[in-house]
């Protein structure tokens, strides 16, 4: 039996894309990632495409910048490669998207994959909160401590609800099995109780219905968008909210302390409540601190390599040990990039995000659907690196989708030149 190309790249990237989700160690993940580029060119030419050239030269740029940190001070080898492996994440990620699927050539095989592996994914969740019961306690706690977010799926709803309008064909010809999985889905992804997810499926829900690009229209939406959030702040911030509740009461906490959790920075190191309330600004204030004392740090960063000093052992790991006193990687992808790049690094990520969410503003690619969804992913990184790490996230499975994305686009591109040409 041969296998076609097309299927062997689809069940590899499949492979890396559920390891992803499921395998915990985010090193093990960098080298499975390595080892299917591997793959990918023993049996391909060592060539890479210009077109991914140019799309990978940022990340590429701010990965080199983060030696001139390490040369400058004297870190441990052990974490200068712990921080090549996550400066290295969304080269890799990129590359598998593009070049896998570049030899398919077809976005309907790139969608199905991702709507197989997201179904896949859907089940398992399913039946791990019905097998631990979870689901019947009735507490958003209990169901989160055995999940986490999951924007494949979510991304896998989006793809099936609207390939049809995009597209012009349905991605599945029987109706019933189209809507048998995007009820798996969408059961799944609500049973997360993810802020972030929400967050997410409104920015993907606002681009594919064209309110993110920039006109006269989309910037009233936007606007009342905005009102609105504004008003459920403030009746947040009016009523009390014990922080110990359960259910909805907590979720409804966690949106309101969201905004204090990023930005307050003045807190009590010894009142666990005030600090595990307002971390992720405790993070980035110790950044920030630590690099008054390198003024070179603000120009390029400490490097990769370096560290940043909490001044306590604070629990962050679940192996009994005491705590991390040290740790290198902030939820703040901002910070993070800033303390380890530096201006130059910061300027470089913000316009390469920048860059993503632009392209649904060109004329010629506004109603193209791998368009439409890449300026989403620019969008959704542009926040969730405020919370997560954006594209330096371990966890972060949306890059590989970008690099799918890209492809196709560029792909679209040289098809649109080619007719033109020939007419």
């Amino acid at each position: 039996m041969v296998i076609k190309k097309k299927s062997f790249y689809a069940f590899l990237f499949a492979i890396v894309i559920f390891a992803q989700l499921y395998v915990e160690s985010f090193r093990i993940n960098t080298v499975l990632q390595i080892s299917a580029l591997s793959i990918y060119f023993n049996f391909e030419k060592f060539v890479l495409p210009i077109r991914l050239i140019k799309n990978i030269l940022p990340v590429v740029i701010l990965f080199f910048i983060g030696f001139a940190g390490f040369f400058f001070h004297d870190y441990s080898t052990f974490n200068f490669v712990k921080d090549i492996f996550h400066f290295i994440k969304p080269i890799l990620g990129i590359s598998i998207g593009y070049l896998f699927f570049s030899k398919s050539q077809n976005i309907a095989v790139f969608i199905k994959t991702i709507i197989f592996v997201s179904l896949f994914s859907a089940i398992i969740h399913l039946i791990v909160l019905l097998a631990t019961g979870s689901i019947f306690t009735g507490s958003v706690e209990a169901i989160r401590s055995l999940s986490r977010d999951n924007f494949l799926e979510l991304f896998a709803i989006f793809f099936l609800i609207y390939f049809r309008k995009f597209q012009g064909y349905l991605l599945f010809e029987k109706k019933i099995i189209h809507r048998l999985i995007l009820g798996l889905l969408l059961l799944s992804c609500i049973l997360y109780f993810s802020r972030t997810m929400l967050i997410v499926a409104f920015i993907l829900y606002a681009s594919v219905n064209g309110y993110t690009r920039l006109t006269v229209k989309s910037i009233k939406i936007i606007g009342v968008f905005l009102l609105c959030v504004g008003l459920m702040y403030a009746y947040l911030f009016s009523i009390k909210i014990d922080r110990r509740a359960e259910g909805l009461e907590n979720f409804l906490f966690k949106i309101k302390n969201a905004p204090e959790e990023l930005f307050v920075t003045k807190i009590n190191r010894n009142d666990h409540k005030d600090l595990w309330d307002h971390w992720r600004g405790y993070e980035a204030k110790r950044a920030l601190e630590l690099m008054k004392k390198q003024p070179s740090s603000y120009v390029v960063g400490t490097g990769q390599g370096s560290l940043v000093n909490l001044k306590f052992k604070a629990p962050l790991t679940s192996d009994g040990s005491k705590g991390l006193k040290y740790i290198s990687e902030l939820h703040n992808g901002y910070i993070y990039i800033f303390y380890k790049t530096g201006i130059i690094g910061l300027v470089i990520l913000l316009s390469f995000l920048f860059s993503i969410y632009n392209t649904i503003n060109k004329k010629e690619w506004k109603n193209k659907m791998d368009a439409v969804f890449i300026s989403a992913i620019g969008i959704i990184f542009l926040f969730s690196t405020l919370t997560i790490t954006g594209i330096y996230n371990s966890r972060d499975i949306i890059i590989f989708i970008l690099g799918a994305l890209l492809f196709f686009l560029h792909k679209e591109n040289v098809d649109l030149k080619i007719k033109d040409e020939a007419n």
